[in-house]
């Protein structure tokens, strides 16, 4: 079967979650099964060895972007960096905020998490409307990382994420894409 096929067998879809006309990817499925976890951190391990694409850094957003990234930075034996929800570092940070659909938000990282210039892979679960990835982007930016990418398990395209990311001049590298209708 095809990586792809293989991972897209292990999302659940949960119809009107957390709010009714929702169809929610859950990627729990996929974390739980210990071959189906292998073969997702093989594929981002194996595209970022690549020399023109290793990462100094691996970003992870919170919270879920935590699991895959600190696996995939573990896997190529570089630092992991956690992009946080305001509140949650111990530590002096700096911050980024962002629109949501009813309000803002901010995600913060500690001011000495990278040293300027580093080539900083930033990675999350899902993209929907981008916002988050946006923020973080432009927060690691802050700090001079060079983001050489962007990458996620799943893009739900029609919410307008990855064109907007990629509007913004971040590259993106996405496992599994889902349809309104898929």
């Amino acid at each position: 079967m095809d990586p792809t096929d293989y991972l897209r067998s292990h999302i659940r879809t949960v119809a009107d979650w957390p709010q009714p006309g929702v169809r929610f990817r859950d990627i729990t499925p996929l974390l739980a099964d210990p071959r189906a976890m292998r073969v997702l951190v093989d594929q981002f391990v194996w595209r970022y060895m690549d020399p023109a694409l290793r990462p100094d850094l691996v970003a992870g957003i919170d919270a879920r972007g935590f699991i895959i990234g600190s696996v995939v930075a573990f896997e190529l034996g570089v630092g992991f960096v956690p992009v946080r929800k305001k509140g949650k570092l111990p530590f002096q940070t700096v911050a980024e905020s962002y629109e949501l659909e009813y309000g803002s938000a901010t995600v913060e990282v500690h001011v000495d998490a990278l040293r300027p210039g580093q080539r900083v892979l930033l990675i999350d679960d899902l993209i929907a409307t981008g916002g988050t990835m946006l923020a973080a982007h432009r927060l690691l930016g802050k700090l001079g990382a060079q983001v050489i990418e962007g990458a996620a398990i799943v893009d739900l395209p029609q919410l307008g994420g990855s064109a907007a990311l990629r509007a913004a001049g971040l590259e993106l590298f996405t496992l599994v894409g889902f349809d309104a209708e898929d």
